[in-house]
């Protein structure tokens, strides 16, 4: 059974993940990847070969950095007129595997704000995640967005 330090420890840190995400401090996002790790946003969230599957984003360390960059640079269309997001987070479970990984999932509702319009998006999110020190590193994001197969808007920013 997984203790109750853990289940506060990932929740803590995805919290700090989405106050990282919110204030735009990419900068600071991305040593909290782990060197080979993956973040993936699906089309067909009911398929999980993602490597074989055409995906929103697919990032390694390389894809993320650029992502950053771009978002950073204010090149990107998707940071254009943003006025800002806002994460929350419910429905956590943790699960502690024999490998050391610590598997998470949760349900993300993203508020957004453009030129002055609401817009939401819904997603299941699931983690693996490896202790490191007394925190995480992400080794797999993935952002299943309950809307996926629809026409989105500019998602670029990251999710």
């Amino acid at each position: 059974m997984m203790s109750n330090d853990i289940y506060v420890s990932v929740s803590a840190f995805i919290d700090y993940e989405n106050d990282l995400l919110d204030a735009k401090q990419y900068d600071q996002w991305l040593p909290l990847w782990q060197a080979d790790g993956v973040y993936v946003v699906p089309i067909d969230t009911s398929d999980d070969d993602y490597v074989s599957r055409l995906n929103y984003a697919y990032d390694d360390a390389d894809m993320r950095r650029m992502r950053v960059a771009r978002l950073m640079s204010g090149e990107s269309v998707s940071v254009e007129s943003n006025g800002g997001t806002i994460r929350l987070t419910s429905r956590l479970r943790v699960n502690e595997t024999e490998n050391n990984i610590i598997e998470a999932r949760c349900a993300l509702l993203i508020n957004e704000s453009r030129l002055g319009v609401l817009k939401q998006y819904v997603a299941n999110i699931d983690y693996k995640l490896v202790p490191n020190g007394d925190s995480f590193v992400i080794k797999q994001k993935v952002v299943k967005l309950i809307n996926a197969e629809d026409y989105l808007r500019t998602i670029s920013y990251i999710l």
